[in-house]
C-alpha cells in the first residue's frame, strides 16, 4: 500500500490532496493508520498495531481498518 504522492497530512491530522484541492480532517485512529502506511507495513501488520495501541477487539480492528482502507481508495488517496 501507498498514500497518493499529492497527500499532505499535518501531524495534528489535517490531511490536503494536492491534486484535487480536497481537504480532511483525520481522527487519531485515521492519523495513526496513515502513518503505519508511511511506514511500509502491511495491512496485517497495521491491523496488529492498531489492536495494541487501541485496546480493540480483532473483529471491530478489521472492520473499521477496511472500511477506512476502502474510503482512502474511493477519495483516490491509496495506491495498492
Amino acid at each position: 500500500m501507498k498514500l497518493n504522492k499529492n497527500l499532505a497530512i499535518s501531524e495534528s491530522g489535517f490531511a490536503f490532496n494536492g491534486s484535487t484541492g480536497d481537504s480532511f480532517l483525520l481522527n487519531e485512529t485515521a492519523t495513526f493508520i496513515i502513518s503505519k502506511i508511511k511506514s511500509n507495513l502491511s495491512r496485517e501488520e497495521i491491523l496488529d498495531a492498531l489492536i495494541k495501541e487501541f485496546d480493540v477487539n480483532p473483529i471491530t480492528a478489521e472492520k473499521d481498518l477496511i472500511d477506512f482502507l476502502n474510503q482512502l481508495r474511493t477519495f483516490d488517496l491509496l495506491e495498492d
